[in-house]
């Protein structure tokens, strides 16, 4: 038994080595995304419309920073409208959107109240981006996050990147806002892997991954693939579920915006529960996947990480550190690259003090994001 457990994680680590060099792989294959004009402006015969979406709930403190970064996007404001769903935020959310379209035009604001009773659903950002796309003029969708910040030429990229490739999914990377802190730091790495997977697995054609913070997506694809329908009562997933539908059933046409002008900035969570609850959410989903080599990697991963508590509590400690020396070794192989993209090379040297608590986690948040209800923007969600 005691030599069982040794092997047995001996060839886990193995395994997980093997995937994250398929990984560095994949994504030292991503070249920078080159238009043919650059960031200038806009050929005016065939812009693209965009209808950038932003579900919000008890948003106050960030949504007037968010919608103000999209407003002053290198493009042309004709072209562009920001549609916000109110979901029965309890703050002034609502009152700061109103007042940014009393000075702009290009800003809504809806209420999903106006749809649906609190307590009738469950999904509500999927909820809120479908009631959305009903009023939206744009024939493409871009969402993101009240949190986050647009960088100036996010709509330019993604208008060049749909003239030269037509596809009808874009997936598009994000990143946290570095602060100082043990947990921010802790959280950059941790999404910097996510974000280096993402990019790497989607480039490749392997995965169904995005984040809802930076995607597009052709209007009348989302009608073709019944939008959210068959998983809209999964409470989280509105990105990775809709991207999977349309990879499916529309040849294929999926891309990846790899350009560091792309890349949408959004807040950490503030304190260990929120970050915890954060990760259950995500992890939450992971049931539902029909894209099952995604299943299959995420369990295989959480696996990997929980043979590390058995090697602890059954005492195999020099089993332990050769493998949490493996491990710490092929991701910081992975991760320089990913890094170099996010210009985040110095907290690479924080990497290793975080092992034992990413590998905690990982723990926490796979189990209870399968057995527990969880709490989300002040809500209970199952």
């Amino acid at each position: 038994m005691h030599h069982l457990l040794d092997w047995s994680v001996a060839f886990l680590t193995l395994l997980y080595s093997i995937l994250l060099m398929a990984y560095w792989y994949w994504f030292g294959r991503l070249r920078y995304f080159k238009s043919d004009t650059g960031f200038q402006s806009v050929p005016p015969a065939h812009p693209t419309r965009f209808s950038i979406v932003i579900p919000a709930r008890n948003e106050a403190a960030n949504i007037k920073t968010c919608v103000e970064s999209i407003l002053a996007q290198n493009y042309p404001a004709d072209f562009f409208e920001i549609i916000v769903m109110d979901d029965f935020s309890e703050d002034d959310t609502a009152f700061i959107v109103k007042a940014l379209h009393a000075q702009n035009a290009n800003v809504h604001l809806l209420s999903l109240s106006d749809y649906f009773k609190q307590e009738e659903i469950s999904a509500y950002k999927k909820k809120a981006i479908e009631k959305a796309i009903l009023h939206a003029r744009g024939n493409w969708i871009v969402t993101t996050d009240a949190d986050c910040i647009a960088p100036p030429n996010w709509l330019l990229l993604f208008h060049q990147y749909i003239e030269k490739y037509q596809p009808v999914f874009i997936a598009a990377p994000v990143m946290f806002i570095k602060e100082k802190g043990f947990l921010n730091q802790f959280q950059l790495l941790d999404f910097l892997a996510l974000q280096g997977i993402t990019a790497a697995a989607v480039g490749a054609g392997k995965h169904s991954m995005s984040n809802g913070a930076n995607l597009a997506f052709e209007k009348s694809a989302f009608v073709a693939v019944g939008g959210y329908q068959g998983v809209d009562e999964i409470a989280s997933g509105d990105d990775m579920f809709l991207m999977h539908k349309m990879k499916m059933t529309l040849s294929n046409r999926i891309g990846y915006l790899f350009h560091p002008d792309a890349i949408v900035l959004t807040k950490a969570m503030q304190d260990w529960k929120s970050f915890l609850m954060q990760r259950i959410r995500w992890s939450s989903k992971a049931r539902f996947y029909d894209d099952r080599s995604i299943f299959w990697v995420l369990l295989f991963v959480y696996l990997f990480n929980f043979s590390f508590l058995l090697l602890l509590l059954m005492g195999h400690f020099g089993s332990l550190w050769i493998a949490l020396a493996f491990k710490t070794f092929f991701e910081l192989f992975f991760l320089d690259p990913v890094a170099k993209f996010y210009n985040l090379q110095t907290q690479l040297k924080y990497f290793v003090l975080y092992q034992p608590f990413h590998i905690a986690y990982t723990i926490l948040a796979g189990l209870f994001g399968q057995v527990k209800t969880y709490t989300w923007k002040g809500r209970r969600v199952k």
